[in-house]
Parts: C-alpha cells; sequence; structure tokens
C-alpha cells in the first residue's frame, strides 16, 4: 500500500476537528493538523484525536499548508500521496478513500474532490462561493483549456509532482495555485464528485464580506498571472 499523509489547515475548529479525524480511513499513515493561530481547543482536541499537531501562527490557508509540507520534507519515511482535507467537517473524511483510488489504481497524478451541486447540501456554499468557482473554472477552461469544475479543498495529489510545483502562495489562493501550476505543468488529473454539507462553525472567508472578497482577487490574480506566462 503507497503511505498516506493528510494535513488539515485549521483555524478555530476546536467544535470539529476530532470529528473530521475520526472518519479519516484508516489507511492514512499520519494526519496532520496545521493549527493556524488557533484560539480555542483546536489543538487540544486534535492531538486527543490522535493526529500530529503543528502551530502556524501566521494566518493564512497557505501558510497552514506549507507548514504540514515542511514537516513531512524533514521527516521519513516520505509519503506517496497527500491529502488535504478541511478542518471544519463539511467534507465527508470517509470519501477519501475513492479521492485516493485514482492515484493508486489508475496512476493520476492530482484529484479534486468536486462539490457537485446534487450532492451538495442546501446552504452548504454560499452564493459567492458558486459564482466564484464558476467564474474561476470558466476562466481556466478559456485560458488553458481546462476541465476543472471546482476548487475544492479535498483534494489528493502525488508527493513528488506536489513538491514539482514549487507551490508558494501563504492565503486564498493556494488551491488555484495549484490548479493552474498542474495544468501549466501538464499533470494528469481527474475530479471525483464528493458530497459536501454545511460546515461546523462559521467560515473564516465566505462567511466574512472581506473575507470573500480577498479570496476573489486572490483567485482572479493567480489565473491572470499564469495567463501571460
Amino acid at each position: 500500500m503507497p503511505i498516506i499523509k493528510v494535513i488539515i489547515p485549521a483555524y478555530n475548529e476546536g467544535d470539529s476537528i476530532g470529528k473530521v479525524i475520526k472518519d479519516i480511513p484508516e489507511i492514512v499513515d499520519e494526519i496532520i493538523v496545521v493549527s493556524n493561530n488557533s484560539s480555542d481547543l483546536t489543538e487540544i482536541n486534535a492531538k486527543k484525536a490522535g493526529a500530529t499537531v503543528l502551530t502556524e501562527n501566521r494566518k493564512g490557508y497557505g501558510y497552514a499548508c506549507l507548514k504540514g509540507m515542511n514537516y513531512i520534507a524533514k521527516n521519513t519515511p516520505k509519503p506517496d500521496v497527500i491529502v488535504f482535507l478541511d478542518g471544519d467537517y463539511s467534507d465527508y473524511p470517509e470519501e477519501l478513500t475513492k479521492i485516493v483510488a485514482p492515484i493508486i489504481n489508475d496512476n493520476i497524478d492530482f484529484v479534486i474532490g468536486a462539490r457537485t451541486k446534487h450532492l451538495r447540501e442546501s446552504g452548504s456554499m454560499t452564493k459567492p462561493q458558486i459564482f466564484g468557482n464558476w467564474l474561476a473554472t470558466m476562466l481556466m477552461k478559456l485560458m488553458f483549456g481546462s476541465k476543472f469544475t471546482d476548487l475544492g479543498p479535498f483534494r489528493a495529489i502525488k508527493y513528488d509532482k506536489l513538491l514539482a510545483l514549487k507551490m508558494e502562495d501563504k492565503t486564498y489562493g493556494w488551491t488555484v495555485e495549484m490548479q493552474l501550476k498542474a495544468l501549466k505543468q501538464k499533470l494528469t488529473y481527474i475530479e471525483i464528485p464528493v458530497n459536501y454539507r454545511n460546515r461546523i462553525g462559521v467560515s473564516k472567508v465566505s462567511g466574512t464580506i472581506k473575507g470573500a472578497i480577498f479570496a476573489g482577487i486572490k483567485i482572479l490574480g493567480w489565473i491572470f498571472k499564469y495567463s501571460f506566462k
């Protein structure tokens, strides 16, 4: 079996993080929760649930993901597959097996868990989120011939391919940067429809006007940056 490690960025997800960890299938070798300057019980509850817990005091989704990658780079054995998953329990962690299956069985490089409409719980994505996803993926289709339909955070990628992407975004642009670089480097990819439910707690991005605006600017910025490369 391949070595699979999960990175979960988490900012004040104390009420949900234990549920997320509990539902992750046993095929995973290590669950790494990166507490992104949390002030609640995120770290304590993650440790109780059996995760490796890291702390990243610089706020930003990308900062947390990079912290997890840095930890993996310094430890052995190295994984074959990295899975990224949110800590708010909006995804169904038990679906990890179908997210990694195309990599393990079909040698696909990169898999996105696509939050398709018929599998989304009512209200689980805000209208700005839905529009932002549509706009970003439509632009990627027009500019790069992409087949992506979602920027979903539940995703899996071969570890060596992830390193080759040389990820750098520190905040809201992490997911779209990964997809754009995957297109540029001609990685093989596929989307797998996944279930999606209302998160526990309030979103730090889509739940605020400021967060939604900054996320939109960052995502569009990455797309237009790569359209001129």
